[in-house]
């Protein structure tokens, strides 16, 4: 599932850097137009948006806090790293198509060594506590992995911290370059998983089945793998199809080598069920446009409570059936929900430092 842009877009000054010459290295036949700093190239559509790769500097910070950490809900304190925007997929649901919409063009930035920086202050700051890091917030992180080589500069460089666990989160199976990388117990690749009728909504990802053929092959070069079901869509035999989704999972991977789970439910703004509804003409989300979703106090839609308590039950019997002891969590929701859930609402401190310790069990 490699993705090959139409054009690369660099920013005028940034083509010595490691990602342009190496870039330009792996897509040669691709064309290259420069543009000048103060120059941002024109903005098109949403779904064209993707098929050109922009690279340029990042101006500003790298690392933040997760967004799920608003207040009132329970947080496992991730930290997200951006060090591109974007992705070449089309999940008919992405929240990007709107948090994206006046600047969405596949942007990867150039600085690498400035995020990283970032993130060793951040580290040195903080010696004796354990940070879970994430690349995949504003992209996937493994998407354009064979055009830019981002993970060999990241997983070396975690893999020498003795204080952080950095997540590679994807829905594809661009895992070649991670296969000869020591991760040294520290890099985490993991995920996202739907069942089939949902999968077909993300368009230009790879399959369920390929995506945990790449889970058994990094295992094999020595990473723990986590899995999200994110976002759980009710829809006509859900229970039957999750099911489905994760004894696939469990054949394909050892469960005692799982890292971790999250579960999340379908959330989104309204003016983001809008503009899914608005495209369903092209990319005909039939689930969307069923949902029936009821506003949260954060100001997301959601099914109702009810509902999502027992979808959420439902998977953790059937993973705890095959892994009682990886960590596991809800992703954006309450006190509420976990304890009736769960059964138990954790500290956002506790809860993080449950997950990372997966990554070295």
């Amino acid at each position: 599932m490699r993705f090959v842009p139409s054009e690369v877009l660099v920013e005028r000054g940034e083509e010595s850097s490691a990602l342009a010459r190496l870039t330009a290295e792996r897509i040669p036949d691709v064309p290259v137009r420069l543009f000048e700093p103060a120059e941002a190239p024109a903005e098109v559509e949403f779904a064209a948006a993707k098929k050109s790769l922009v690279l340029k500097r990042h101006r500003g910070g790298f690392l933040e806090h997760c967004p799920a950490g608003t207040p009132g809900l329970v947080c496992c304190n991730y930290l997200v790293v951006n060090f591109a925007s974007n992705c070449p997929y089309d999940c008919s649901y992405c929240f990007l198509q709107e948090y994206l919409s006046s600047n969405g063009r596949l942007t990867a930035f150039t600085n690498v060594e400035d995020g990283l920086a970032e993130i060793g202050r951040v580290l040195s700051s903080h010696p004796s506590k354990q940070f879970r890091i994430g690349t995949g917030e504003l992209a996937d992180s493994l998407a354009l992995d064979a055009v830019t080589g981002l993970s060999r500069l990241l997983v070396p460089y975690f893999a020498e911290r003795d204080n952080a666990v950095l997540e590679l989160k994807t829905k594809s199976d661009c895992v070649d370059e991670l296969l000869d990388l020591d991760p040294n117990g520290r890099t985490v690749v993991s995920w996202s998983l739907s069942p089939h009728a949902i999968a077909a909504e993300e368009y230009g990802t790879a399959s369920v089945g390929e995506r945990l053929e790449a889970a058994a092959r990094v295992r094999q070069a020595g990473y723990r793998v986590g899995f999200h079901l994110d976002p759980i869509v009710e829809h006509d035999g859900w229970e039957e199809s999750y099911s489905a989704i994760l004894n696939d999972a469990f054949a394909a991977v050892d469960p005692r080598e799982v890292a971790w789970f999250s579960l999340g439910s379908l959330r989104m703004t309204p003016s983001l069920q809008k503009r899914v509804r608005g495209r369903s003409a092209t990319a005909p989300a039939r689930w969307a446009q069923a949902a029936e979703l009821v506003p949260g106090a954060d100001g997301k839609l959601r099914v109702w409570r009810g509902l999502r308590v027992r979808m959420y039950r439902f998977l953790i019997e059937k993973i705890r059936l095959h892994a009682p002891d990886a960590p596991l969590y809800l992703c954006m929701e309450g006190p509420g929900v976990w304890e009736r859930a769960m059964s138990e609402v954790p500290t956002d401190r506790d809860l993080g430092a449950r997950v990372v310790a997966g990554a070295r069990s």
